[in-house]
């Protein structure tokens, strides 16, 4: 896991306290209307330059942040004040009417404008430095910092971030339902003779097992052992990506090599849409399987299987209301649109 730079984390923390001083900044007088304008631009002296408008603050606090060899930009000498101009009949009613006061609000709607793109601003610099700034932001960057580290290998930098985001994200909208505080995670972008899988307890942030070798489906096109294709089609015989419910648990009988073999299995109740709703029609369900191995795991027809003895432990632990999350680097639609692992940048979900 690679920490936030340093540098960029101090310019976030300039851009949100830009931020603050657009929003919470000392209050300006009303401005001037009508004739009002003419008497203040004989009164006051032309400026030198044109001073850069508060909404520059926090731009150039981040510039002169990350880049200090960056050279100034020129004064701009100030123009004459321009003649007040005579208002017409197209124009009646606007600001230059002086008969009509300004409207309640009128004044604060530059500021919101401009604590808007700070804002904007401000979570750009916190996703380029990794920290998340969602409503479950702050238990997501906590699970990184305390599970990160114990986590031996990932395929992609945000494997662990997504899945957090995910497990976060769908216990704060059905708590009722997130009954077990484990996580079932499995890094499908890495290849089958790496362990892949972990079972997380996220409420005391430790990891309880892993890691260990998971199975992927024959359908998902395996490159040097890692798959790179997914689906949520019936018959597809592929592993599905994304968030998953584990429900009850029931007898698996299943056949290898002409064999039959028998295990505890794990229904799956996909949560990610169309990328695994169809997950617990398909019978997509964790459970034991003699071709996975430490050295190594076989394929299964979309299950996340595991070896035998770990699914009379795991299973047991996560099933009725413990979650599942699948992912993989190798589906970029899947990334870019799954609603949990999206859902502090994306609106709705699927419950």
């Amino acid at each position: 896991m690679r920490s936030p730079n340093l540098l960029t984390l101090v310019a976030a923390g300039a851009v949100i306290g830009a931020g603050i001083g657009v929003v919470r900044g000392p209050q300006r007088p009303a401005p001037l209307i009508g004739g009002d304008i003419a008497r203040e631009a004989v009164a006051r002296p032309a400026p030198a330059a044109v001073a850069a408008p508060e909404a520059d603050a926090a731009p150039r606090a981040l510039a002169r942040l990350t880049l200090a060899a960056a050279p100034k930009p020129a004064a701009v000498p100030a123009s004459p004040a321009p003649a007040p101009k005579s208002t017409s009949p197209a124009s009646a009613g606007t600001r230059t009417d002086p008969a009509r006061p300004a409207a309640r609000g009128e004044a604060a709607k530059p500021a919101e404008s401009r604590a808007s793109a700070v804002l904007r601003a401000s979570r750009a610099v916190l996703a380029t430095a990794g920290v998340e700034s969602g409503p479950q932001g702050a238990q997501v960057q906590r699970a990184l910092a305390r599970l990160g580290g114990r986590v031996r290998e990932t395929s992609d930098r945000d494997a662990l971030r997504l899945a957090f985001r995910a497990y976060y994200a769908y216990k704060a909208a059905h708590p009722e339902q997130v009954r077990k505080p484990y996580l079932y995670f499995v890094d499908y972008g890495l290849d089958a003779g790496t362990p892949r899988g972990y079972v997380f307890d996220m409420r005391e942030l430790r990891v309880v097992d892993g890691p260990f070798t998971v199975a992927h489906g024959r359908g998902s096109r395996a490159r040097d052992g890692v798959p790179t294709r997914f689906s949520n089609r019936s018959g597809s015989e592929a592993t599905s990506l994304g968030l998953f419910l584990a429900q009850e648990t029931y007898a698996f009988s299943g056949r290898t090599n002409g064999r039959m073999y028998r295990s505890i299995g794990l229904r799956l109740r996909g949560l990610s849409g169309r990328f695994n709703a169809d997950a617990r029609d398909r019978g997509v369900v964790v459970h034991g399987a003699p071709y996975v191995t430490r050295s190594g795991a076989g394929r299964s027809e979309g299950c996340p299987a595991v070896e035998p003895a770990r699914a009379r432990t795991l299973i047991p632990r996560i099933r009725n209301g413990g979650l599942v999350f699948l992912f993989s680097p190798h589906d970029r639609t899947w990334r870019r649109e799954d609603p949990w692992a999206n859902r502090g940048r994306k609106a709705g979900a699927r419950g």
